[in-house]
């Protein structure tokens, strides 16, 4: 019954639009401004843009990915692997090596990191030892941990010669000749000299150009763009980001401060980085929009009313609509991308109220066992009933976001890192003595929790950083476990 009401109420509304929109556009000039605005908008998708983006791409081949074919071959340089497996005896030979990489290729840097002694070797010499609890360190674990398919990851970072300097790095895991993981190499470029170039396509093409991660967040990009983190903050990109994101190429429009811009993406693979260009068509738009004035008053109390019928109806389904965007389907905790709004929101309150913030990062231990053998319906149960314990046991302020497949980010807003400590235990315990029935197996659970207490000034990604190395700690001690990151 419901259903069918809900249907009725579509096509009600579905006539009523339909009819508005005929009785008013057909009287005006509406067609003729819709067809030419069309017409103009399909020459700037289908042709002008995508080749503006065709002719910068193939400009940053050159400019861009000559540092992974660089970071590759020295990956599988004879020397680099023969020294690393000869017991490192002389630091120099290295140290030369780089230093003649970096001066043969311009490179502003140059390493090589082994596994076996966890020194890190630069052109200008032994740097240090990277150190897994070291929150500056947790690129080189993160690129050791990349799986197979992926062997080497670019990422925006401070150079570790200089701390002054922001670096674009590429880094490529290195191994023995029996596919024995020895260490990682690379180099880096500076993001001045990439920005400048952007700087040049931008003035060449007279289009907006900037770089993306997987994630949305702008990480490379002219002047014009300063002060945007991501395309999720992108006036006007908002509801586009998920689509940018998840189609390799696509021709999307959209419409902030009455201006329509067009935005080309292209995903380049060997970066994982997705090539943004926009053009915006205001003065032609404004030519249009002139010409459909004289027949805005006949259509302007028709679209007054579908505006009205539109808001009523639609009212019924807003809140709806607002909890699937603020829930997790599966678990019912908060999902990640409105859970990431609350913790800046609450990071920025505790610092400048100087309260203690608090973090939890907790994985399901092999969880990938309980697919494997049960079904990916019994995890699903897993997570459902694991969430759900977590949530009964956080106080009001306490929340719980699913951050990604059997891993759960617990924020305690006025917690300090003994409380939290204190309630990541009770909830390790409290799984571990449960036995979870599903499909009439009664299945063990247990899990690892890493945690982390805000620091001043710290960032939300530092502090998560932060809490994922103790969990990589919790897992590495034997799972099971609660490590702080002091």
């Amino acid at each position: 019954m419901l259903i069918n009401r809900r249907w009725s109420d579509k096509r009600r509304l579905i006539f009523i639009l339909c009819l508005l929109l005929c009785s008013a556009f057909l009287t005006t000039s509406g067609i003729s401004y819709r067809v030419a605005k069309e017409s103009l908008s399909h020459q700037i998708e289908t042709s002008t843009l995508p080749l503006t983006s065709n002719n910068i791409y193939s400009e940053i081949q050159q400019d861009l990915l000559k540092p992974v074919f660089i970071s590759s071959l020295m990956a599988q340089d004879t020397f680099v692997r023969e020294w690393a497996l000869n017991e490192q005896r002389d630091p120099q030979k290295m140290v030369r090596y780089l230093n003649e990489i970096q001066a043969r290729y311009n490179a502003v840097t140059s390493f090589f990191v082994s596994e076996k002694t966890r020194n890190y070797y630069h052109s200008s010499g032994v740097l240090k030892k990277i150190v897994d609890v070291e929150p500056a360190d947790a690129w080189y674990f993160r690129v050791r941990s990349l799986p197979a398919s992926e062997p080497y990851e670019v990422n925006i970072d401070a150079d570790t010669a200089d701390r002054n300097k922001t670096t674009i790095f590429v880094n490529y895991k290195v191994f023995d000749f029996d596919g024995q993981f020895i260490g990682v190499t690379g180099v880096g470029i500076a993001v001045e000299k990439v920005t400048e170039l952007i700087e040049n396509y931008q003035k060449k093409y007279n289009r907006s150009a900037y770089f993306a991660d997987r994630q949305g967040n702008i990480t490379l990009h002219a002047s014009a763009l300063d002060g945007i983190k991501s395309i999720q903050t992108r006036p006007g990109l908002e509801m586009l980001a998920m689509r940018i994101l998840t189609s390799p190429n696509g021709n999307f429009s959209f419409r902030h401060d009455g201006v329509t811009t067009y935005l080309n993406s292209r995903f380049i693979p060997e970066f994982k980085w997705f090539l943004l260009v926009e053009q915006s068509n205001s003065k032609a738009e404004r030519i249009l929009l002139n010409n459909l004035w004289l027949n805005l008053g006949l259509s302007f109390t028709v679209i007054l009313i579908i505006l009205i019928v539109a808001y009523i109806t639609l009212g019924r389904y807003q809140r709806k609509l607002d909890k699937m965007a603020y829930t997790d389907g599966l678990t019912g905790s908060i999902n990640r991308q409105a859970f990431e709004d609350i913790f800046n929101e609450h990071l920025e309150e505790s610092q400048y109220d100087n309260k203690p913030l608090s973090i939890i990062l907790l994985d399901i231990d092999h969880f990938k066992r309980i697919n494997d053998t049960y079904g990916y319906s019994a995890g699903d149960i897993v997570l459902k009933s694991v969430a759900q314990d977590i949530i009964g046991l956080l106080s009001v302020t306490d929340m719980v976001c699913r951050w990604g497949g059997e891993e759960f980010l617990l924020l305690l807003p006025s917690k300090g890192i003994v409380s939290a400590a204190e309630l990541a235990e009770k909830i390790r315990l409290n799984i571990l003595e449960k036995e979870y029935d599903v499909h009439g197996q009664a299945i063990a659970l247990s899990v690892s929790c890493g945690i982390a207490q805000s620091r001043r000034d710290e960032t939300p990604d530092s502090l998560i950083r932060r809490a994922d190395t103790a969990l990589y700690q919790a897992k590495e001690q034997g799972r099971d476990q609660v490590v702080l990151n002091q």
